[in-house]
């Protein structure tokens, strides 16, 4: 059950990962509620989703094992 989780939140934060990216590289443009979210908020986002992807998808190989 445990292993399902990992892999299942790691695939979640790798999309997460590609869709900051993706933003940023496109350089599309956010605001929330008249704030203006900078690009280089989604490179660090897109970085750490990443991170947290590559740490998941690890563990549950570990797991496997």
């Amino acid at each position: 059950m445990v292993r399902t989780y990992e892999v299942v939140s790691g695939g979640v934060f790798a999309v997460v990962a590609v869709a900051h990216a993706w933003r940023a590289a496109a350089g599309w443009a956010i605001q929330v509620d008249g704030w203006s979210i900078p690009i280089w908020a989604s490179w660090v986002a897109a970085l750490v989703a990443a991170l947290l992807s590559v740490w998941a998808l690890r563990r549950s190989r570990a797991r496997r094992r």
